[in-house]
C-alpha cells in the first residue's frame, strides 16, 4: 500500500535518508525543510521522481497536509547549530512538535519523534535506560535542544494520552555518515576534516570522554523498525549503538584510516558537555528485532570516502585510494 508521508526536516543529514528509504519502499513522500540547516544537495537525487515532493517550509509554522504518517526530525542537531540561535532551536522543538502533532491528530495518523539521547544531558547513571531522567542543566547553553526535545517528549505523550495520538518516540544516540555537514561541530566530522587537510584535531578536555557512535543506515533501520510496531508500542526506545569509543580512540581511527599526521590538541571541555554517553538498548532489540550491524572503522571508512567524492574535506586527487 502507498502511503503518502511527510518527513520534516527531510533535507537534513537523517531526513534525506530517511526519503530516500521510504522512496524505495514505494512510499509518496512530502519531505519539508526551511534549509537552515538541511541542504539541497542532499535530496536532488531524488527531485525527479513523481513520489517525491519538496517543501520549503518552517515547521514553527502551522502547515496541513493530508498525510498517512509523519516523521518530525526538523531540527539543528549540533551544539554549534542549535547555540547559533537558541530561541529559535527551543521554538522548533516545542512549536514544531506542536503542529505535528496537531496534524497528526486531525488525521489520527502515527507520529514518529525524533528524541535525542540530551535528554538524559551528563548523565549519573551509565549506560542510559530509557526509565532514567537525565541530569540537565535547564538554564545552560546546551538546554535549549535539550529541554526543546524534552518538551516535545511531553507533548507527545499527552497528546497520546489526551487524544489518543498514535505516537513513536526514538531517542537518537550520536549519528555519522554520508552527508553530515563539514562544518557542524560533530565530533565526527570534526576529526575527519581536520585530517583530511593535515590542521590538528581538536580535543575537547583529556579526550577521555566517550560517546557510542551509529552509522546512519543503521539508525535508518531503527526509526522504521520503531515506526511499524503495534500502537502499544510508543517509546521512548534508545536508538544507537552501545559501543563506546573515547574522543582519543576516535581521532586515532580516523588519523589511520587517512594516513593524516595531523597533530592532537586539546581545549577545555564546553560546559555541560557529557562525559560519558552510552545507550542501553535492550528495549530496541526486544521490541525491534534491531541492532548496529556496521562497524566503527566500517563507517568512518564510508563517511571519510564521502567527504572526500563530494570535495567537502579535500580533494579526491589527495586521496585516491579512499574512493575505491
Amino acid at each position: 500500500m502507498v502511503k503518502k508521508i511527510l518527513v520534516t526536516g527531510g533535507a537534513g543529514f537523517l531526513g534525506s535518508h530517511l526519503c530516500e528509504r521510504l522512496l524505495s519502499q514505494g512510499h509518496h513522500i512530502f519531505c519539508l525543510d526551511n534549509f537552515f540547516t538541511g541542504r539541497k544537495e542532499n535530496i536532488a537525487h531524488l527531485l525527479d521522481q513523481f513520489r517525491f515532493d519538496l517543501i520549503d517550509h518552517d515547521i514553527c509554522d502551522p502547515i496541513d497536509i493530508p498525510v498517512d504518517a509523519i516523521y518530525n526530525l526538523a531540527c539543528p542537531a549540533s551544539p554549534i547549530q542549535y547555540q547559533h540561535d537558541p530561541v529559535k532551536t527551543t521554538k522548533t522543538s516545542v512549536m514544531g512538535a506542536l503542529h505535528m502533532l496537531g496534524l497528526a491528530k486531525k488525521y489520527q495518523v502515527p507520529l514518529f519523534q525524533a528524541s535525542t539521547s540530551e535528554v538524559y544531558g551528563d548523565p549519573l547513571q551509565h549506560p542510559q535506560q530509557e526509565e532514567y531522567w537525565g541530569h540537565v542543566n535547564p538554564i545552560g547553553p546546551r538546554s535549549c535542544y535539550d529541554e526543546g526535545k524534552r518538551c516535545a517528549e511531553t507533548l507527545c505523550f499527552d497528546f497520546h494520552r489526551q487524544y489518543g495520538v498514535p505516537i513513536k518516540v526514538g531517542r537518537i544516540f550520536n549519528t555519522y555518515g554520508p552527508r553530515m555537514l563539514p562544518n557542524d561541530g560533530r565530533v565526527v566530522s570534526n576529526f575527519i576534516i581536520q585530517a583530511l587537510r593535515g590542521d590538528p584535531i581538536t580535543i575537547y578536555g583529556n579526550g577521555e570522554q566517550t560517546r557510542s557512535f551509529c552509522y546512519v543506515d543503521d539508525l535508518i533501520r531503527a526509526i522504521c523498525a520503531l515506526m511499524e510496531t503495534g500502537p502499544e508500542v510508543t517509546g521512548p526506545v534508545n536508538l544507537g549503538n552501545p559501543e563506546e569509543f573515547t574522543m582519543c580512540d576516535l581521532a586515532q581511527l580516523i588519523l589511520e584510516l587517512t594516513g593524516s599526521l595531523s597533530p592532537l590538541v586539546f581545549y577545555p571541555l564546553p560546559q555541560d558537555d557529557p562525559k560519558q554517553r552510552r545507550p542501553d538498548i535492550t528495549r530496541a532489540y526486544n521490541l525491534l528485532k534491531w541492532q548496529p550491524q556496521v562497524s566503527l572503522r566500517e563507517g568512518i571508512l564510508a563517511t571519510i570516502a564521502y567527504f572526500v567524492k563530494t570535495g567537502l574535506g579535500v580533494t579526491q586527487e589527495g586521496f585516491p585510494e579512499l574512493l575505491r
